[in-house]
């Protein structure tokens, strides 16, 4: 007899290599041709194939699946993951600026996953603020193309800044695997 489980089967929707997500021909994430030149066309290539792949991992799913969270007393979820990305990247700018700090987006502490609910407006809003705040930070730091520059009030160097920006969304992206498992199963990198 087998026994029914509440826990989504693991599914992929590749059939190429049953690990990945998607299909190595419909991945948007592969490039075809040579990889970058140089450095800062690689860091930026990184960025970009990490900042998809939390979108991918959010596609097809509505908002009460967005803001599923993982596992008591965690507050995380994918809803919390996008509008968490949002606040990092502002606070990003921070660092650049020599002025005063932008406010935060979503209030104080653990704001940005506290208030990830199950609300289509929240879900809409979320996407619009990562991708206002991504192109924002992005428009800053392009006009820094010197790795060795020294930026911000702190002096932070703009290579170790989009160095963490790529293990800020890796990391994510990895916490973002996990969830969407658990949300309906589908797996792959």
């Amino acid at each position: 007899m087998e026994r029914m489980s509440d826990q989504p089967a693991r599914w992929s929707q590749a059939t190429v290599y049953p690990d990945m997500w998607v299909d190595p021909d419909d991945d948007p994430r592969n490039s075809e041709g040579v990889s970058p030149d140089g450095e800062l066309p690689t860091l930026r290539e990184f960025l970009t194939d990490y900042r998809m792949t939390l979108r991918m991992k959010c596609l097809g799913l509505d908002a009460e699946q967005l803001a599923r969270r993982s596992v008591p007393p965690s507050t995380m979820s994918l809803l919390g993951l996008l509008r968490h990305l949002a606040e990092v990247e502002r606070d990003w700018r921070n660092w650049i600026s020599d002025g005063d700090p932008l406010p935060k987006l979503y209030g104080e502490r653990d704001a940005d996953f506290d208030g990830a609910v199950a609300e289509q407006a929240v879900v809409d809003a979320a996407y619009v603020d990562l991708e206002r705040e991504q192109a924002a930070t992005d428009a800053a730091l392009a006009e820094h193309p010197d790795l060795g520059e020294r930026v911000g009030k702190d002096g932070i160097a703009v290579r170790e800044l989009l160095v963490h920006r790529i293990e800020e969304y890796a990391r994510h992206c990895g916490h973002a695997d996990l969830l969407r498992e658990c949300v309906d199963g589908r797996v792959g990198q």
